[in-house]
């Protein structure tokens, strides 16, 4: 039996661990999911466990070697964004992966802003809000001056997604769409790494910067193989996009956060901008590109809970309904507004929100869910507009979890008008991405694949 020539592509989300094969038009093959459980760290916050994840990473991969349908030839990572590996000489990990949700000490903070240029000067300069742990870079500033015997045994920080690909291929690399990521290392405007890692002595710690198709060759487990350096999702999940589209669109990328992209606003951030969490991703070619972000998954999933347990109805109900344009109209009609947010604050928008919500206030779960779903793209709208300005984009792209929900995507499309909502057919957008760049794959490829 002639064996397909596949590429094997690990997409590990902070949920689901995912595992695709490709074929050479990259239509899915093979797939495995799966969820680690989290560890704690020294300080007792939850984290994901190093060892574990490299562990199934290495077992999935073995497994799929020996599957007779199938040649491996092409390998490549990507990974959720603001995780740093930081290693010793030898490659060794000396710190747990610490969580993004894990609280920055304030005062080591402001003592960090006060030192280069205070924080509203530092968040222009590196083009990202102040996100604390988020901004992985400062990991490293944290670790110096509260964990020096620690600090003094890294060697060399590595991003998730070029760490993954190290494991295999023994090369120490870095990348521009994981240096973006609101990580604090990236001056925008001089276009290089910001001083504060020079005055720190950190920078050396920073491996080498590789472009993001760049392969390396090894054998491994007697298969030789082409191996990428690892990309960032949001980047990934982009791609697919960019090399079916002629004209200039936005993507909406939905799951815990809703991050609006679009490829073709590289415009400066305003002070106002990065207060309502707009920042600057650096694409695969090393370009700015402007994003805004909104937590509407975590704050989808806490009050859907609210309205199951109300109405005294399943979880998964809302799965069911699909859009009903009386409905919709009916909630448009009321005035004043219903839902208090649990996580999102619309105020720095110039949206209201209740002071408190009163579920007994609807007739059913329908009307509620709708009048929920109302306001929360109101917001949506907001943080999209935040992109959209300034540049001619006839067309929105909507892709991960909310992609499925009618009444959302309606509701954008309504909102909207006239730019053009689209849902997507890139279910597997954040791996194709990272297959795509290790393939090196031409416009022309892609779009015969689409």
């Amino acid at each position: 039996m002639q064996k397909v020539s596949v590429t094997a592509i690990f997409d590990i989300g902070k949920t689901n661990k995912k595992f695709f094969l490709f074929d050479e038009e990259f239509n899915e093959v093979y797939k495995v999911y799966h969820r680690l459980d989290y560890v704690q760290d020294e300080d007792g916050d939850p984290c994901e466990s190093l060892d574990e994840l490299t562990r199934w990473i290495k077992k999935t991969l073995d497994e799929a070697l020996a599957l007779p349908q199938f040649l491996i030839q092409k390998l490549n990572f990507t990974t959720y964004g603001a995780s740093l590996v930081h290693v010793n000489k030898d490659g060794e990990p000396v710190t747990p992966l610490y969580n993004y949700t894990k609280e920055y000490p304030e005062a080591l903070l402001e003592e960090f802003y006060a030192k280069y240029g205070g924080r509203e000067q530092f968040c222009k300069e590196t083009s990202s809000p102040a996100l604390g742990m988020i901004n992985s870079g400062l990991q490293l500033y944290w670790l110096k001056y509260t964990k020096p015997e620690i600090f003094k045994k890294i060697a060399f920080s590595l991003h998730l997604p070029q760490y993954l690909s190290f494991i295999f291929t023994g090369k120490m690399v870095s990348d521009y769409t994981s240096i973006g990521c609101h990580t604090g290392l990236w001056d925008f405007k001089e276009k290089a790494y910001h001083r504060w890692l020079k005055e720190e002595e950190i920078l050396h710690m920073l491996p080498v910067v590789k472009d993001t198709t760049e392969t390396f060759s090894i054998t491994y487990r007697k298969q030789a193989m082409s191996v990428g350096t690892g990309v960032h999702d949001s980047s990934a999940a982009l791609l697919p996009y960019l090399k079916t589209n002629r004209e200039p669109f936005v993507l909406l990328s939905t799951g815990t956060w809703a991050i609006s992209i679009n490829p073709f606003n590289s415009s400066p951030l305003a002070s106002k901008e990065l207060e309502l969490d707009s920042l600057h991703f650096i694409g695969i070619n090393g370009s700015p590109i402007k994003i805004s972000r909104l937590f509407i998954g975590e704050e989808h999933k806490v009050q859907i809970e609210k309205l199951y347990n109300h109405f005294n109805l399943e979880k998964g109900y809302y799965k069911e309904l699909k859009f009903d344009a009386g409905l919709y109209q009916n909630t448009n009609q009321y005035r004043g507004k219903r839902f208090k947010f649990e996580y999102l604050k619309p105020e720095p928008y110039g949206i209201q929100q209740a002071e408190k919500t009163d579920l007994s206030s609807f007739a059913d779960f329908d009307e509620a869910y709708y009048c929920f779903l109302h306001e929360l793209t109101d917001l949506q709208v907001a943080s999209l507009n935040l992109i959209l300005e300034g540049s001619s984009v006839s067309k929105i792209y909507i892709d991960g979890g909310f992609n499925a929900n009618d009444m959302f995507v309606e509701m954008l499309r309504d909102k909207l008008a006239p730019i053009k909502v689209e849902t997507c057919d890139f279910a597997l957008g954040t791996a194709l991405g990272a297959a795509i760049l290790v393939n090196k794959a031409t416009e022309d490829l892609m779009m015969t694949a689409s």
